[in-house]
């Protein structure tokens, strides 16, 4: 049996993001839903799960106080295109843990500039995500400090899977859920919490295909990342704790940087909400029929981060 599967991690369970839930509900917003009816098909209703609305424009703050509620680092280390270090960021400074957070210079200002509004020690690293990361590993390593993965950490992973949890309350008989994926730990809490129940569908850029290319090769497989979507859904490997969740992945499409940028439009001029390009693929995918819902569908799309100027 190969390496790569004999050392993959158990999946999470339902148990462990109804423990996340008890835990991070003080910390987090439990974000709104609004039905859009037949806005854009007479066939089914679309259903938009409001999560940029989360206190630091992400809905990756249910993974960081999950993370460090649970582990209580004295100290904490992360990398992150943005959002995930604005997580991390605002949960450390709230819970009195010191922060440093590598940032790759191509990430938006809008995101590195709310990250040290919150008082983390900001690195901004030449590259991409994964050249931050490295340098995340070396610096924690080296000051024996706690490193908090962006994705690919079982808390981490059980804090986003919240927002599966709150869907299945909020919508009642739900058939379908579309969540954009980087490293996967949005869609991996979400098809956890659903465990094939209802059906879960990722959606990626053509220059960001972690989902897609692992799913193609059977195991997550390195991908080469580009494209206005990168600093959000930059990751160039589907992390081992994610794919634990493909099981229950029903499909993954893809979308091109053009049709985000006209789903970024789309849910401004019908909905007044402007979303980061990543946010929009969920919309992307529904507008172009790379998904194509059934006849009668509830269909719900995450909107999973805001932090983006309005003209860019």
């Amino acid at each position: 049996m190969p390496d790569s599967v004999e050392l993959m991690p158990e999946p999470i369970q339902r148990s462990d993001i109804e423990a996340a839930a008890r835990l991070i509900g003080e910390h987090v917003r439990l974000t709104p839903v609004i039905d859009l009816g037949h806005v854009l098909s007479d066939d089914w209703n679309l259903i938009l799960k409001l999560d940029h609305l989360q206190p630091t424009g992400s809905f990756k703050v249910r993974g960081a106080f999950n993370l460090l509620l649970s582990l209580n680092p004295e100290a904490v280390v992360a990398a992150s295109g943005g959002n995930f270090g604005n997580a991390v960021a605002y949960a450390a400074e709230r819970l009195g843990i010191p922060a440093t957070i590598f940032v790759p210079a191509t990430s938006p200002r809008e995101k590195t500039d709310a990250i040290a509004r919150f008082g983390a020690d900001v690195r901004l690293i030449e590259g991409f995500y994964d050249d931050a990361l490295a340098e995340s590993r070396l610096h924690a390593e080296s000051q024996g400090q706690f490193l908090a993965h962006a994705y690919d950490q079982k808390e981490v992973m059980a804090g986003q899977g919240t927002v599966g949890m709150e869907v299945g309350n909020q919508v009642g008989g739900v058939s379908s859920v579309i969540a954009a994926v980087g490293g996967g730990g949005l869609i991996g809490g979400i098809a956890s919490w659903f465990r094939g129940d209802v059906e879960v569908i990722g959606v990626e850029p053509v220059e960001c295909p972690t989902l897609h290319t692992a799913r193609a090769k059977g195991e997550p497989t390195e991908v080469d990342v580009g494209g206005i979507a990168a600093s959000s859904l930059g990751a160039s490997k589907l992390g081992a704790h994610p794919w634990t969740a493909n099981q229950w992945i029903h499909d993954s499409v893809l979308v091109t940087d053009a049709s985000l940028v006209e789903a970024q439009e789309w849910l401004w001029e019908t909905c007044r909400l402007w979303v980061e390009p990543a946010a929009a693929a969920t919309i992307a995918a529904l507008r172009d029929g790379a998904v194509r819902p059934e006849p009668g569908a509830k269909v719900v799309a995450i909107l999973s981060g805001a932090n983006v100027a309005r003209d860019g």
